[in-house]
């Protein structure tokens, strides 16, 4: 689970959105700091820019880089020390910004929050190294005994709530080694290079630490550990509150695990900080000291004002991890005998955990956060113990959740023991299909899932599923506070259970009526009277521009619309036209990501000269320093100058789609991890984009060292291909393997179809992309959506070339695209990425998925950007 997102669920039930609309959806409650409220004085500018508020001077110095100061604040004292940083910046002209709002200061210091961004409450701008020593003495001296959470990317000055680094004043951006572009610093040679805001103090090489500072970093440096009977031998997980290590007991040789408690940091819903979930969390352990089901206490212990608690190792495995080991759908073909099996130890350890839950309830606990990364499996793979008893609580506290998984939590109406209960359920259905975050859409999608359950694995007990459903739905209403429209869609599968108390719905195959369902809901979901975002979307939306592009913003939907068949949508276009007036200034310029994908868009339905427009922008920007990829960088400008080079007979175009092509062969001839491959693989990031570039110029040129480069690169996404546990080749990420077709072995296939209309007897090219095959044939995918999901494998299988592809391959993925179908606005939609809220957009949601399945049923050819059907045999 990406933890990023579940910020962006606070504010609205249906949609991801930003947080700074939380107060707005939480019934007016109006979390504004007073000192946001105040005038702009005479002679200072103000602006808005993401979670912050900036002041600045209109005249005087503003560097684009040096050393700033944050102060750190905690909700209690924020409006205090904005207050205290205001009064002293304003009358000395020094330049400084704020977070305005405590629901967006709450979110930087929650527990899944960025630790690089945690603490910061204000950032103030020193114009040289003489003002930052004044600034630090004397707003040390208004502020000293503020508390606020350590800034893990900064140097702590004295004791105080102020810290420092080194870093960008003024957004410049440039490529990481994995041709991403990041906030950038220029170096001493005068080159850009990225601006890290990794979670640890460290000094650019080429800056020297100013002699004001060199105290501060002995006493940070003069911390140890040394001094503690523990060896800290790995991390396994940090977030915003902590670490948690494995260690060993240097007195006894035996191994323990440390877990970390940051003060103010870390916060959860109720505000309590990590230290003071920490304090629980030791009180229930102590509480269930003997149970069998949870670690013993081993000591408990401060270190530099951070609190640990040491428990003891419990050998095994958390039980989220036996998904990939052992769950049978991973397959396109599962053995009956698979299948079998799986159920049995599903079921079986369904009842151990129901049987640790109850041995904690036994000693008045109430477990609070019940979900598979929680659940340690012993070596026998059947007995069970709980972890991660942070959130757990005394019942006769009537406890409810302020921290959980959303896929096992439980409706504010469930309190005490009824909310593990609720989880208990949830799990019933996730040990079988792990999509419950669908249920934080929509709880009535319970007896949905539970169908799917009973069709993929048919020796679970009917009463088993049943009784989870009857457990999650539990006579509330199954929609989300506030919405009468999203209900789930029942699925007319192939062998499914048909169920009258459902309302009928359209399922995705049944072509064109799903095609207008799923047109209804994107057009029901539309805010034409907003500035960011005109369809709702993945959380990316939210970046400057970026609910303008074909990846998550108005021109996808468009595009979709129109590949599809669907009525044009006057306003929609009407909007975006708009808003490419003048597109905000940070605006991406890329294929997806940006301006060129708009523009191809606005040029086929029909608005050339607003296309003609934002080409000539992207031109005047320096596109040249872009990264490799399709997505926002050179592969993706070239296709997009190249084919509007053709449709406006303008060669100039077709040259600088050659430049781009040149410029991304050089920077994947020196793009190399440390095993000399390409540090990422895949259609949008990795070198399949340029290879589809590569394809596209030759077949407009006829120059076969084209032919030649797109090949080689090919062969070099697939070195970094690897079989998963059924043959199927994945791009191997190192943490994970990845099928899909924006970052996976699948969008490798795609791009090799079209190479091998022109180089047929490349056995070896040939081999590889049966290979890839199964990983679009799987019987599971965990999202619907079209770049990271079952969406984008309807696509390749409608389209690919591959001779062991047929129709049924299509028939099958097409069903199962059902799993994740909801209602909303009288149309059928579909969640978007993390399927903690429906989405729109091309990428992630619904209209990825009417582009994928008008792939397959359309009468009329239905394309991604660049890549048309076929047209040729093969």
């Amino acid at each position: 689970m990406d933890s990023r997102y579940e910020a962006y669920c606070l504010a609205d039930p249906h949609f991801y959105e930003t947080p700074d609309r939380l107060s707005a959806a939480a019934g007016g409650r109006d979390a504004t700091l007073d000192a946001a409220r105040r005038p702009v004085p005479e002679g200072w500018i103000s602006a808005r820019s993401g979670d912050w508020l900036e002041l600045r001077p209109e005249r005087g110095e503003f560097p684009a880089q040096g050393w700033k100061v944050h102060v750190s604040a905690t909700l209690g004292n924020a409006g205090t020390v904005v207050e205290q940083v205001w009064d002293y910046c304003v009358p000395r002209g020094v330049a400084f910004k704020f977070v305005p709002d405590l629901h967006l200061l709450h979110l930087r210091n929650a527990k899944y929050a960025d630790r690089g961004h945690s603490g910061k409450a204000v950032t103030v701008y020193p114009v040289d190294e003489e003002q930052l020593r004044t600034v630090l003495t004397e707003l040390d001296a208004r502020l000293a005994g503020e508390p606020g959470p350590y800034i893990l990317t900064d140097l702590r000055w004295a004791d105080g709530p102020l810290y420092v680094r080194y870093g960008a004043f003024a957004p410049r951006h440039c490529l990481d080694e994995s041709g991403l572009l990041v906030p950038a610093l220029e170096n001493a040679e005068g080159t850009l290079v990225p601006d890290r805001r990794d979670p640890v103090f460290t000094v650019p090489e080429w800056v020297t630490l100013p002699a004001c500072l060199q105290p501060h970093l002995d006493a940070r440096n003069s911390a140890t550990v040394a001094d503690l009977p523990y060896r800290i031998e790995r991390a396994l997980h940090f977030s915003n509150g902590g670490g948690v290590y494995a260690g060993k007991d240097t007195r006894t040789g035996e191994e323990v695990v440390l877990k970390e408690g940051r003060p103010h940091a870390g916060l959860a819903a109720d505000g309590a900080d990590a230290v003071r979930r920490l304090e629980r969390e030791k009180a229930a352990l102590e509480r269930l000291a003997g149970s069998g089901v949870a670690p013993g206490v081993r000591d408990w212990f401060t270190l530099e004002g951070h609190r640990f608690l040491v428990m003891d190792h419990l050998p095994g495995q958390t039980l989220n991890s036996f998904f990939a080991q052992r769950h049978p759908l991973l397959t396109e073909d599962p053995a009956p005998r698979a299948v079998a099996d799986y159920t049995q130890w599903a079921l079986t350890v369904h009842q151990s955990v129901t049987d640790a839950v109850a041995a904690v309830h036994a000693r008045g606990i109430v477990f609070n956060d019940l979900h598979m990364f929680n659940i340690m499996v012993a070596p026998d793979e059947k007995s069970v113990s709980l972890l991660d008893f942070e959130a757990a609580a005394p019942v006769e506290d009537d406890p409810r959740q302020a921290v959980a998984h959303p896929g096992f939590l439980a409706p504010v109406d469930r309190r005490g023991f009824a909310i593990d209960t609720y989880a208990l359920a949830c799990l019933r259905l996730a040990l079988f299909l792990p999509v419950t975050t669908l249920l934080a859409v929509d709880r009535g999608m319970a007896a949905h899932l539970a169908d799917v359950v009973a069709e993929q694995f048919p020796d679970v007990p009917r009463s088993f599923l049943d009784a989870a459903v009857a457990e999650i739905v539990g006579g509330a209403p199954s929609a989300p506070p506030g919405n009468t429209s999203a209900r789930p869609v029942p699925a007319a599968r192939s062998g499914g259970r048909a169920d009258a108390d459902r309302a009928p719905g359209v399922h995705p195959g049944d072509w064109p009526h799903s095609r207008d369902a799923m047109v209804r809901a994107i057009l029901a979901s539309a805010t034409p009277e907003r500035d960011d975002r005109l369809f709702p979307g993945d959380v990316a939306q939210f970046g400057e521009g970026r609910g303008l592009g074909l990846a998550h913003g108005a021109a996808g939907v468009l595009y979709a619309f129109a590949e599809t068949g669907a009525p044009r949508y006057p306003q929609g276009e009407e909007w975006l036209l708009a808003h490419t007036a003048a597109p905000p200034r940070r605006t991406p310029l890329g294929l997806y990501d940006g301006l060129l994908g708009v523009a191809l868009v606005l040029d086929r339905l029909g608005h050339a000269a607003r296309a003609a427009e934002l080409v000539e922008r992207t031109l005047a920007e320096r596109w040249q320093r872009l990264g490799h990829d399709l997505d926002g960088g050179l592969a993706g400008v070239g296709l997009a100058l190249d084919h509007l080079g053709t449709r406006t007979d303008d060669p100039a175009l077709h040259d600088h789609a050659l430049e781009a092509a040149r410029r991304a062969a050089d920077l994947l001839a020196g793009a190399r991890d440390e095993d000399g491959r390409i540090p990422r693989a895949g259609l949008l990031h990795g070198g399949t984009g340029p290879a589809l570039l590569f394809l596209r110029l030759y077949e407009r040129t006829g120059d076969t060292a084209l032919l030649d480069l797109a090949g080689e690169t090919l062969r070099r996404d697939l070195a970094r291909c690897v079989p998963d546990g059924n043959g199927a080749l994945h791009v191997d990420e190192g943490s994970r393997t990845m099928p899909y077709l924006g970052a996976g072995s699948v969008g490798i296939a795609a791009v090799l179809d079209d190479y091998l209309s022109h180089r047929p007897d490349d056995s070896a090219l040939h081999e590889a992309r049966g290979q890839i095959l199964p990983a679009a044939r799987s019987r599971f995918y965990a999202q619907p959506g079209l770049f990271r999901g079952r969406a984008g494998m309807i696509w390749h299988l409608a389209r690919t070339a591959t001779p062991q592809a047929s129709p049924d391959d299509v028939e099958r993925q097409l069903d199962a695209l059902g799993w994740y179908a909801m209602s909303f606005g009288g149309g059928l939609a579909f969640p978007g990425d993390q399927m903690m809220r429906l989405s729109m957009d091309l990428s992630t949601g619904t209209a990825g998925c009417l582009l994928a399945v008008g792939s397959a049923r359309h009468d009329e050819p239905v394309r991604l950007p660049f890549l048309p059907p076929p047209s040729r045999p093969r």
